[in-house]
């Protein structure tokens, strides 16, 4: 059996169907009213009432926010100190003017005391009275007495003043030079004091300059003027946001985190996309103003904002050397350290597992960054390389003392090296997890790469970093690149599990030079700059921009500098670490010395030569090296594309001609066994390898 019970929704009766239960009703019991606290007839309500307010100032209601008040308290004091140091002569200068105007002033003061000024008003009388009636012999008598009183008053008080100053003259004689210093100054200091006035001052009154000024007015007048706030009326001026810290001095900036104020329909992610406007309201430009969202791990909840605005651009200056440089050894399963945000702190980037990719304009130190991460897998012994350059120059020619592959160029030769290096990486990648299936859960929990795997069954983790990856794809023909792409998507998708680290870069990241679904499957991404909001997505990912990470907003001085996207919602602008093509060099051959010690080297690195000269300090002609490197990838080469490719590796091969080319070789000791080459049925002058290496000295090809 039902009944039917009206029920109110939004104004509307609904019927509510409950089941009906054959019990006997409960008595009713009565309770006794609770009275509220505010209600009005209630004499204790306001003392009753707690107040709604916070107990602690703003700049106390959280750690962040004493830290950074201390730090910034900290920063000023040392402002202060730097300041006044400076002004040392200028102060003692003005220290010794007030102390003679006090010295003026305090003897003018004593003169009376010292005179006896007292007696001198009853001598003067006694005086006047004694010529008036000189025959009155009593008046004479008094007159003589008072002289005498001045008299002795006035030689012990000078006496008294005089010996003062022979003690202090013998004290400051026989006192060591740092009591002299303390007597000096508890004379010249009361002195300057009495010197000064009222109006005069010793020390300057500086206000350290603010290039950039920021209140809670401030910051709800810019997000309102952005359409972040509605519009108040009358003299309302409106909604305002709430200020969970700050606004505080934090380093070389502001530092606030904010609540939208809710009804408003605004979210931290409208703030995001409104960086531009707030950076103008504000007075500064967008690369000043770094905003994230608060997360709930945080804190936070998706109306709340961190904001920190910088004083000028945190990201000129001189470069950050990398750390790497002055390491023996790495590991590549602890983070990389990779470079610095706006603030100075320093950023990590962890990579195993992951795949990279580096995208920007040319000259924006894009290769440069991209290294850092190939620099901590030199000083990994168990780290093998595979490395491709589609450029071909002098940038990755050092690899050539470790890399277990080295591609160098995007013409046909180099292009088949490239796929013939993909097959081989392919296949050690299904060898792998081969292994890694057959091996029990307890040595292999998760069925990936471990680091006790590693050394354990000889798999070290591979590295395989291709830069300029639009040259080679320009270069192949349809179904080649097909291929190519698709190699690289199973790579960059499945190796991680097996210890594969993909390393991707590219000048044009659009969907020709760098497929989508290439760029999709990669991880970690880093952006330098670009020239607009679309190609900061094409290589950070569709949206990121409206979301701040918008790499169109650096500059041409901001070489090394990038935004580094983490995750879906992860983001940073960082200043990378700087590491120079000499420093470059020196960790490859630290990194080849360690892989010969943990005897982990293999590969096109073993049979290098001019690897092995260079380790060995032996000199090899610069000709006959940078040929031997060019022709890496073939047996025979002409003349004419030796020169070609002699100029993409050094600019300074640009004036050279076959002439000098032969006249440089033949001085190496290259003897020709024959001049002519037949390549694809064209014979043409031009060069044999074995007759470039036939020039090295003996002890470096035996030893290879």
């Amino acid at each position: 059996m039902t009944d039917t019970i009206p029920e109110q929704v939004n104004g509307h009766t609904k019927p509510k169907i409950s089941l009906i239960k054959w019990e006997p009703e409960p008595e009713p019991v009565e309770t006794p009213e609770l009275e509220a606290v505010d209600r009005v007839d209630n004499p204790l309500a306001d003392w009753l009432t707690a107040p709604d307010v916070p107990i602690l100032p703003a700049w106390a209601r959280s750690w962040q926010s004493i830290q950074a008040n201390v730090t910034a308290f900290g920063r000023l004091c040392v402002w202060h100190c730097q300041y006044h140091a400076l002004r040392v002569p200028k102060y003692a200068f003005r220290m010794a003017w007030l102390a003679l105007k006090g010295m003026w002033r305090a003897v003018r003061g004593l003169w009376p005391t010292l005179t006896a000024s007292e007696h001198s008003a009853g001598v003067k009388a006694l005086r006047a009275q004694v010529k008036v009636k000189p025959e009155d012999v009593t008046l004479a008598a008094q007159y003589v007495l008072a002289h005498r009183e001045r008299t002795v008053a006035r030689r012990w008080r000078w006496g008294t003043a005089a010996t003062a100053v022979a003690a202090t003259a013998v004290g400051w004689e026989l006192a060591p030079p740092l009591v002299q210093a303390a007597m000096a100054a508890a004379v010249v200091v009361p002195l300057a004091h009495l010197g000064r006035g009222e109006d005069a001052q010793l020390l300057d009154n500086p206000t350290p300059p603010l290039r950039v000024d920021m209140s809670a007015q401030q910051l709800n007048d810019a997000l309102r003027a952005a359409g972040l706030l509605k519009q108040g009326k009358g003299d309302d001026e409106g909604p305002r946001v709430t200020c969970v810290m700050g606004p505080v001095r934090d380093g070389r900036g502001w530092s606030v985190i904010f609540d939208l104020p809710k009804g408003g329909g605004k979210t931290a992610a409208d703030v995001l996309a409104k960086r531009t406007a707030i950076a103008a309201e504000l007075g500064v430009d967008e690369i000043q103003v770094i905003m994230s969202r608060v997360r709930a791990a945080g804190g936070g909840h998706a109306g709340r904002v961190s904001l920190w605005v910088a004083d000028d651009d945190p990201y000129l200056g001189d470069p950050v050397p990398s750390p790497l440089v002055k390491m023996e050894k790495f590991s590549v399963w602890e983070p990389i350290p990779f470079g610095q945000d706006a603030r100075g702190a320093r950023i990590t980037v962890p990579i195993m597992w992951q795949s990279l990719f580096f995208g920007g304009l040319p000259r924006r130190g894009k290769t440069f960054t991209q290294r850092l991460m190939t620099a901590a897998g030199l000083l990994d012994p168990f780290v093998r390389h595979y490395i491709a350059d589609g450029k071909g120059g002098a940038d990755w020619m050092p690899m050539k003392a470790v890399a277990h592959r080295l591609v160098m160029g995007a013409e046909d030769d180099a292009v088949e090296a490239l796929k013939a290096m993909l097959k081989e990486l392919l296949a050690e990648m299904e060898r792998r997890f081969v292994l890694l299936r057959g091996l029990p859960v307890s040595v292999c929990p998760e069925g990936k790469l471990t680091p006790g795997i590693v050394e354990k069954y000889n798999l070290p983790v591979i590295f395989v970093t291709i830069d300029e990856l639009q040259e080679y794809f320009t270069a192949m023909e349809k179904d080649d690149r097909e291929q190519v792409i698709n190699d690289l998507c199973r790579i960059a998708r499945r190796g991680p599990a097996a210890g594969f680290i993909s390393n991707f870069a590219s000048q044009r990241p659009d969907a020709d030079s760098v497929p989508t679904k290439l760029r999709e499957i990669i991880t970690l991404r880093y952006c330098t700059q670009v020239v607009d909001q679309t190609s900061s997505d094409m290589v950070l990912g569709k949206g990121k921009a409206a979301q701040g990470a918008d790499a169109s907003v650096l500059s041409e001085d901001h070489r090394g500098t990038g935004v580094l996207v983490t995750g879906p919602a992860s983001f940073v602008t960082v200043r990378a670490d700087f590491l120079d093509g000499p420093a470059f060099s020196e960790l490859c051959q630290r990194g080849r010395a360690l892989r010969q010690k943990h005897n982990q080297l293999t590969g096109d690195a073993v049979h290098d030569v001019t690897a092995a000269a260079d380790q060995a300090g032996v000199s090899i002609a610069p000709a006959l090296s940078d040929c031997l490197t060019v022709m890496r990838h073939t047996a025979r080469m002409h003349t004419v594309d030796l020169l070609q490719r002699l100029e993409n590796l050094d600019e300074d091969y640009g004036d050279w001609d076959a002439e000098r080319l032969a006249r440089e070789l033949e001085a190496a000791g290259v003897k020709r066994t024959t001049k002519q080459v037949n390549i694809g049925g064209k014979n043409l002058a031009g060069y044999r390898r074995e007759d470039l290496e036939a020039a090295v000295p003996p002890e470096l090809l035996n030893a290879r």
